[in-house]
């Protein structure tokens, strides 16, 4: 996707350097309303973008300590084109089963999405079924701070403000900015409750899957305009303003949540390909939880360095270490030459996982 240099405030620009929104700690903000006015002034000054908004409980940064946005189908410190293959299988093996329990459950608002793939894609990320080319954002400033506090533990929260291009259809598709932007509001069934209740929106880059360049090209800090810092303090909304509440972000008696649920259910039971696709479902599921128990250390949120300061403070021990590097090199090996490793050869390192995921359990 093309890149922006969105434009800030001189008081904003008094602590963040314009030319690189995504390095740093962000401005820090004391209030809901203080936020809002700050919000204000940058739509007014960036009238060639349509500004949203993501809220996040940490600042995910990559190696050159920048904020990182990748869809969840790109993530992870090393992807070979072989796993990202494998990303895209399940993702079109899912869309299918969402076709299929369509046709057989619901009955008004389908027709469409039965024949797009991209409001396919909009059901599965929204509803978190599997990774997907596209990244959630959201309209409204208040569903964003409600997500960065929502079940947070830590001090702060984070709100990102992108500039993204003018929507003019339901699917809108900007060649010149290379970048699709989703309405989940339009395009949606009306029994998707979630993105309704969430404002939701949907952006990705154009044109490209599994085929990318570099994978730098996908990455939305691209598209930043500025990272506010806010206290995770009932303090932050005053009078007058509130947290959206869990069950209003997620409402209950919401069908496609069902219907998606079930579909998760098959991907992780049956739609990748036997214990190759389970061992690297499973190591996923690991290098997720070592930057989980880091979620405090932002500076340190890649698995490998996650990894390295967790030892450090002696979080977990060398036992824990040294069987989680056997697995990492066994699935190097798995990524990197498959054909010399048969299913029979996995069975004993998908014990190993089992413990290693316990284990971590344990640790955390």
């Amino acid at each position: 996707m093309r890149g922006i240099e969105g434009r800030i405030t001189k008081k904003l620009a008094s602590i963040v350097d314009e030319k690189d929104v995504a390095s740093g700690d962000g401005y820090p903000v004391k209030t809901y309303r203080e936020l809002v006015e700050y919000c204000a002034a940058l739509a007014y000054l960036n009238k060639d973008h349509l500004l949203f908004f993501r809220g996040q409980g940490v600042d995910f940064k990559n190696k050159s300590n920048k904020s990182t946005f990748y869809p969840s189908i790109y993530r992870g410190d090393y992807l070979p084109k072989r796993e990202v293959e494998h990303r895209f299988d399940i993702l079109s093996q899912a869309s299918s089963k969402l076709v299929e329990l369509l046709n057989s459950q619901i009955k008004d608002g389908t027709g469409e999405l039965k024949r797009k793939k991209y409001i396919q894609w909009s059901i599965l990320q929204h509803y978190e079924v599997c990774g997907t080319p596209l990244i959630d954002f959201t309209h409204s400033l208040r569903v964003a701070c409600s997500f960065a506090l929502l079940e947070n533990e830590g001090r702060h929260a984070f709100i990102y403000v992108f500039g993204l291009p003018y929507i003019t259809n339901r699917i809108s598709i900007n060649s010149e900015h290379d970048l699709i932007n989703i309405r989940l509001l339009s395009i949606c069934p009306p029994d998707a409750l979630r993105p309704y209740f969430q404002e939701g929106y949907l952006a990705a880059t154009s044109d490209i899957e599994h085929d990318y360049d570099s994978k730098t090209e996908l990455d939305f800090n691209r598209r930043l305009v500025i990272k506010f810092k806010i206290p995770n303090d009932k303090s932050f909304w005053g009078k007058g303003f509130n947290m959206i509440r869990k069950s209003e972000l997620y409402p209950g008696n919401d069908l496609f949540h069902s219907i998606c649920k079930e579909i998760e259910v098959d991907v992780k039971r049956e739609l990748k390909p036997g214990e190759i696709g389970e061992f690297l479902s499973m190591w996923s599921e690991v290098e997720n939880k070592v930057v989980s128990m880091n979620f405090q250390e932002k500076e340190h949120n890649t698995f490998f360095s996650s990894l390295k300061h967790l030892k450090k403070i002696e979080s977990i021990d060398s036992s824990l270490i040294n069987n989680i590097d056997k697995l990492r090199r066994f699935r190097n090996e798995l990524v990197h030459s498959p054909q010399r490793v048969t299913e029979k050869e996995i069975i004993p390192y998908m014990e190993l996982m089992r413990f290693v995921l316990n284990d971590i359990e344990k640790n955390s």
